[in-house]
């Protein structure tokens, strides 16, 4: 037996962080092999559609997506029976330009060029519930549609005035910060609050001074809310195994990636904290992880 973790495309955050649970989990004996599986697609959308057809057994999905999957709503056409296991990570999503440019906050980004990312991919139709919120609809902006790589390119070429980034650090993002001086762009309070309503599952992150090149003081942002997810179907064993290692090591996953720097802090929420973190909407904890979470911090499940 293999275990499958869905990730994202080779060097992105969740593929990365796949790779750090793999060197994690091979200091197991009870656990097979793990094989990281790359997404061409889209990563949080894909992993779903792939945990459901059993190609996967455990993936990484930001919070959104998994709420639209168990209630089977746009861009799901009927409810898959995905249950949490562990978070992964609370990271922002941001806009970035080119330090020469004249744009400072995400309302300039009106009538303006974004490489805003793949259409398939769960983030992009979250960048857009950001800014509509700010009210700016398709008409306002032009979106381009392609993959981070590309968007960076484009960037650094002129060929658009602003990039829709991921968490950092991401291969992407640390090249371009050697390549070219960026900006990252700064919300309005009633504008960052208008976004939060607009994404729910989202939570308030503060991007810290020096988190990349020219950041000269923390400035908020929105964070997203990354998760290992499992099928209903997965064996509560197996899942209780992985639950239990991550919390075990959440301290050594940090020093392995640095996205995983706050697992600890997330492990060691109380536990109507970590509850809310993890069941949400109709989504809820897998039974192994409850039994997991159950014997190191009392977290019980209804």
């Amino acid at each position: 037996m293999t275990i499958r973790i869905g990730a994202s495309e080779i060097g992105g955050t969740f593929y990365t962080q796949a790779l750090a649970l793999k060197k994690c989990f091979a200091s197991v004996p009870s656990l097979p092999n793990v094989e990281v599986v790359e997404s061409h697609l889209g990563a949080s959308i894909e992993n779903a559609h792939r945990l459901e057809s059993g190609d996967l057994d455990f993936a990484f999905i930001s919070a959104p997506w998994v709420a639209a999957a168990k209630r089977g709503t746009t861009p799901f056409s009927r409810s898959l029976d995905l249950k949490t296991v562990a978070p992964m990570n609370i990271g922002p999503n941001f806009f970035i330009v080119r330090a020469d440019s004249p744009l400072t906050k995400v309302a300039d980004l009106r009538g303006r060029k974004l490489a805003i990312g793949l259409r398939t991919s769960g983030m992009t139709p979250h960048a857009d519930a950001v800014l509509n919120a700010l009210r700016m609809g398709p008409h306002d902006l032009e979106r381009v549609y392609v993959d981070f790589a590309e968007g960076a390119e484009m960037l650094v070429a002129g060929d658009v005035d602003a990039q829709y980034q991921r968490p950092i650090p991401n291969r992407v993002m640390t090249d371009l910060c050697q390549r070219v001086p960026l900006r990252i762009l700064r919300f309005d309070s009633d504008e960052i609050n208008a976004a939060w309503h607009a994404i729910p599952y989202d939570r308030p992150v503060l991007m810290r001074k020096g988190a990349i090149p020219g950041l000269i003081e923390d400035i908020p942002q929105l964070g997203v809310v990354n998760l290992l997810v499992a099928h209903a179907r997965c064996s509560d064993d197996l899942v209780s195994t992985i639950a239990q290692t991550i919390i075990d090591n959440a301290v050594a996953l940090g020093t392995l990636n640095p996205l995983f720097a706050g697992l600890h802090d997330l492990i060691s929420m109380s536990a109507s904290e970590l509850f809310a973190l993890l069941q949400f909407d109709d989504v809820t904890l897998h039974p192994g992880a409850v039994r997991a979470y159950a014997n190191a911090n009392g977290l019980e499940a209804t």
